[in-house]
């Protein structure tokens, strides 16, 4: 197993304080039950929600710091665990996809740090979050082509197919984990000041239930080059 992912040089320039862990991962399959886990991961949740909106905690309020610097509007495009955390808070469930995004969609509600996950399959190695340069591909989950617009941040490979627009505001369908999926490459990140600490448990955490729901899954956690 072997995955090649990383940041450019000018994404770390301008964010010094990004931390990050990916997991590579083989033999998923869509028939897991991770729901004993899950249930867990949204306590964890439901406690921070019943003190404070997601708006107050820390990792949110870094990422829409992040996004004032990209000069996106913030209230407009938020990191996908402000998304993820302001339906859960309103409607009190997660919306069951597929068990695997299930379960880190538990995860991030549980850290608010956003997860992004990816099909290997249908990713061009090396996968790279960098600035734009206008000319990538992105596919809408409506089926729309998009290009991403210059200086933005993405997830591309190598290829020149955006995989992320707006950095975590939101992923391309392209790559999105289907039924028959079965190797994976899931990113967290963070920027805020527990960062790194945080990320390492999240890394843990989300490892630990894998291989308990997934026990013939190989698992492969790490930095990013």
């Amino acid at each position: 197993m072997s995955v090649q992912f990383r940041y450019a040089p000018e994404i770390k320039a301008s964010f010094p304080q990004l931390k990050s862990r990916f997991l590579c991962i083989d033999s998923i399959s869509p028939d897991a039950d991770p729901s004993m886990e899950i249930a867990g991961l949204l306590a964890v949740a439901d406690k921070r929600l019943e003190l404070t909106s997601e708006g107050e905690f820390p990792e949110i309020q870094a990422w829409r710091r992040a996004f004032s610097a990209m000069q996106l509007k913030p209230t407009q495009y938020r990191c996908a665990a402000e998304a993820l955390l302001r339906r859960y808070r309103r409607e009190g469930i997660i919306p069951a996809l597929h068990p695997l995004i299930d379960l880190c969609n538990a995860v991030s509600l549980a850290y608010a740090i956003p997860i992004a996950v990816f099909d290997r399959a249908y990713v061009s190695a090396p996968m790279i979050v960098r600035y734009a340069h206008g000319d990538e591909v992105y596919e809408t989950f409506d089926g729309l082509t998009e290009f991403p617009e210059g200086a933005e941040v993405i997830f591309a490979d190598s290829t020149g197919r955006a995989h992320a627009r707006r950095w975590t505001h939101r992923q391309s369908a392209f790559s999105a984990i289907r039924a028959e999926t079965a190797q994976v490459l899931i990113v967290a990140e963070a920027l805020h000041e527990k960062a790194e600490i945080d990320i390492v448990n999240l890394s843990l955490t989300l490892t630990k239930a894998i291989q308990a729901v997934w026990p013939n899954a190989q698992v492969l956690a790490g930095s990013p080059e």
